[in-house]
Parts: structure tokens; C-alpha cells; sequence
């Protein structure tokens, strides 16, 4: 991997493109820690050393993928994830809405009207998200009520408070914005995709803060075995991120006038993660309904259902929470597998084009032979997604601290940063084969 960005670097227009990265990369994390107008940021610093930054509830994977903006209220605070709800949403609706199926089948000039759609989802959402998370500094919620002495929105400054907060909302939803074309951005003249760049630096810009936070609360040995898991973790994903079945395609020899095509053999790559991350975003957002939904009742006199459900369902150390989460994810791999693979469509494509796999016949046959093969890897890649998630809870279990909840040493943020990571290796890779080929003759 080190040899790869040492060649690109090498090569003037990768270097060019690298450079230009990690350009916007720190343009990104500037309007990370750029507070918002109305928001004091001292209060909010003495608040986070105050009760840190686990004890926010629902928002604490959020503010994982923010980078730690979100509780900060800064400029870019909602980060890429309106971008990735939205990319979400019009995903699954595709299914649903013929006209987007139909959008999807025509190339380019489809894709590209559906990336227009997601641009416009992505701004009602930040306008929603950014309204939802001022209402919550403003009441005190978003630290959970424990940080009351510390406004983050003050008062009485002179400015009507309408308009403070309609300040608040524009500057994020604007942020939010930006932060889509910074990513874009990244697409087009840079390496690596832009959106999966930027949410990899975010979660990496937290490494540093949560390992110190690990030795100075647990001491030196318990930091040295956190990072020998976290190199084994690392290590697995890395090797189950790469597994896939390649099922083997010939395609026969057709004569097109006086041209004879076909003859050539290929492969079908199935992962075994052929779900990606999805699934483990799913699982969380219906996992932390509960707790979102607690925070409607009495806080200071808990009945006994609401003592239940904080204890057995919120509580990321007991049982029933890391079965139910566990559970969920297995679910929606299968679910999301479903929906993003087709195995008829597949079948049929390859019939058209004079495709077959050897030994099963083209068609019907050709697609029950795929979903079985499909069914079976997926089986292996929800255990995997799910083993790997439910290991912050037992982080959680094992420092004793409810410091470590979410914090970047498992699960959603190792299984992110790895496959971007290979992604971003294998383009640089790639690019640098096109460029460096010299063909069999010299």
C-alpha cells in the first residue's frame, strides 16, 4: 500500500489529484471545528470536558461520523450523513417507483438525474436534521439536560431569538451543502470517492482523542491490548472485505456480418459482504428509536415500562440490546441483498448477450442457480456484519466506562475505514497500471 502512494507520487497528475484531496480534506475538517453564528463555543468546550462526549444519547454514532462536529454545532456539523439518508432513500424507492427503475436503466443521463433528485433530497433533509438538532441545544437535550449552566445557544444577546435560530439552521443546512460538493469534488478531480473519503476522515480524525482518552482512564496496558484487538479486527475485515465467489460466465462465438464476437470467458464476483455497511446503519437508526423516543417522557420519574426499556433495550451492555442489534443486522443484510441484487435481471442480461454458466442452462435456471448462491455466501457475510458490530458493546462491557460507547475502535467505523481504505488502494492502483504498462514488448 505504502509503495502505491510513493509511485503516485511519482507521477505528476496522481500527485496532482492526491494533493488536491487532501486539499479539500483540510478545507473539510476547518468547517468541522468553524462554529456556527449564535453558538458559544466555549460553553460548548467546557460542557464536552464536563460530562464528555458519550453521554449525548442518540446522537453519539451521528457525531462519530461528524467527526465530532455535530455536538459542536459547527458549520459542517451534519456531516455527509443527510447525503448518505438520502442516497439510502432513493435507493430503496428505486425498487419501489417505476420511474426511477426506469431512470436507472437508461446510463448516464438516468444515473444523473437520480444524483440531482438525491442533491435535493439531501437539502430537505439538512434542513430538517439541522432544525431538529438546534431545538435540542436549545432546550438542553443534547447533552442530556447536564449541561444547563453552560448555555450553547445563549440568550439575550440583544438579537431576536427567531432569528438567532433561522441563522442556525441556513448556516448548517449550508454546511451540509458544501460539504456535498466537497465530496463531489473529491470524485471528479481527486482520488477515491469523495463521500466515502470524507466520512474515513471524520472517523479518523477521532482515533487520536479516544486512544489518549483509553490511557489516561485505563492506563498503559489496557491501551496496548485495545490496539492488538484492533489490529486483529483489522486484519479480519480485511481478509472477509476481499473474500468474494466468483461464479464463472462463458459466452458462445456469434458472427455479426463478417466479425465473428463471443468466445470469451469472465466471472461473476458475489462478496461475501455483498451488503456493505447498509445493513449496520439500519440496525442502529431502529435500535436508538427507543432511546429517541424516552426522551418524550418524565426524566426524573421513570415508571417501570420506561425503567425496562432503559435497561434492557437503550442499555448498550445488556444482553437483550446486543442480541436485538445483532438480530437487526442479519435481517436487513438479507433485505438489502434482496433489493440491490437480481438475480433474474442478471440471468436475463447474460440470455441476451449469448451468456451461460457452464453446466446450468440460460434463463430460469441460470437465476435459481444465482439466488442459491447468493442465499448461501449471504448467511456467512450477516454473521460476519453482525460479530463485528455488536464488538463496541463488548469494548463497552470490558472498559467499564460509558466513555467507550461508540468510540472509533470497532464495528461501523472499522468496517468504513477499511473498505475505503482498499477502495482508495485499489484505484491508485489502477490508475498507476494504466499509466506505468508497457505492454509485452519493450
Amino acid at each position: 500500500m505504502l509503495s502505491a502512494f510513493l509511485s503516485a507520487f511519482r507521477t505528476p497528475d496522481l500527485r496532482k489529484k492526491l494533493l488536491f484531496t487532501v486539499g479539500i480534506i483540510a478545507v473539510y475538517r476547518l468547517g468541522a471545528t468553524l462554529p456556527s453564528p449564535g453558538v458559544s463555543y466555549g460553553n460548548v468546550q467546557k460542557c464536552l470536558d464536563t460530562i464528555g462526549s458519550a453521554n449525548t444519547g442518540v446522537l453519539n454514532l451521528l457525531d462519530l461520523f461528524s467527526g465530532g462536529a455535530l455536538l459542536q454545532l459547527s458549520v459542517f456539523a451534519l456531516g455527509i450523513m443527510p447525503y448518505i439518508t438520502a442516497s439510502i432513500i432513493l435507493q430503496l424507492l428505486t425498487v419501489v417507483i417505476p420511474r426511477l427503475e426506469q431512470l436507472r436503466k437508461e446510463g448516464q443521463a438516468g444515473q444523473a438525474k437520480i444524483t440531482q433528485y438525491t442533491r435535493y433530497l439531501t437539502l430537505g433533509l439538512g434542513i430538517l436534521q439541522s432544525s431538529v438538532f438546534v431545538a435540542l441545544a436549545r432546550s438542553g437535550q443534547l447533552f442530556n439536560n447536564q449541561c444547563d449552566q453552560f448555555p450553547i445557544v445563549p440568550k439575550g444577546t440583544g438579537i431576536p431569538d427567531w432569528l438567532t435560530l433561522t441563522i442556525l439552521v441556513m448556516t448548517m443546512t449550508a454546511g451540509t451543502g458544501v460539504v456535498m460538493w466537497l465530496g463531489e469534488l473529491i470524485t471528479d478531480r481527486g482520488v477515491g470517492n469523495g463521500m466515502s473519503v470524507l466520512i474515513f476522515t471524520s472517523i479518523a480524525a477521532r482515533l487520536p482523542s479516544e486512544g489518549w482518552r483509553i490511557k489516561t482512564q485505563q492506563g498503559w496496558w489496557k491501551f496496548f491490548l485495545v490496539l492488538a484487538l484492533v489490529l486483529v479486527v483489522i486484519t479480519a475485515v480485511t481478509f472477509i472485505e476481499q473474500a468474494q465467489r466468483r461464479i464463472p460466465v462463458q459466452y458462445a462465438k456469434r458472427m455479426i456480418g463478417r466479425r465473428m464476437y463471443g468466445g470469451t470467458s469472465t466471472y461473476i464476483p458475489l462478496k461475501v459482504n455483498q451488503a456493505g455497511v447498509i445493513p449496520v446503519i439500519f440496525g442502529s437508526s431502529l435500535l436508538y428509536l427507543p432511546q429517541l423516543a424516552l426522551q418524550f417522557f418524565d426524566q426524573t420519574n421513570p415508571g417501570k415500562t420506561q425503567a425496562w426499556i432503559q435497561n434492557n433495550v437503550v442499555d448498550p451492555s445488556s444482553p437483550l440490546h446486543i442480541a436485538i442489534y445483532f438480530l437487526l443486522i442479519i435481517f436487513f443484510t438479507y433485505f438489502y441483498v434482496s433489493i440491490t441484487f437480481n438475480p433474474t435481471e442478471v440471468a436475463d442480461n447474460m440470455k441476451k448477450y449469448g451468456g451461460f454458466v457452464p453446466g446450468i442452462r440460460p434463463g430460469k435456471p441460470t437465476a435459481d442457480y444465482l439466488d442459491f448462491i447468493l442465499s448461501r455466501i449471504t448467511l456467512p457475510g450477516a454473521l460476519y456484519l453482525g460479530i463485528v458490530s455488536i464488538l463496541p458493546n463488548f469494548f463497552f462491557i470490558w472498559l467499564n466506562s460509558e466513555q467507550f460507547q461508540n468510540f472509533p475502535f470497532g464495528g461501523t467505523a472499522v468496517l468504513i475505514m477499511v473498505g475505503v481504505g482498499l477502495e482508495t488502494v485499489k484505484q491508485i492502483e489502477s490508475q498507476l497500471m494504466q499509466r506505468n504498462y508497457e505492454g509485452f514488448l519493450r
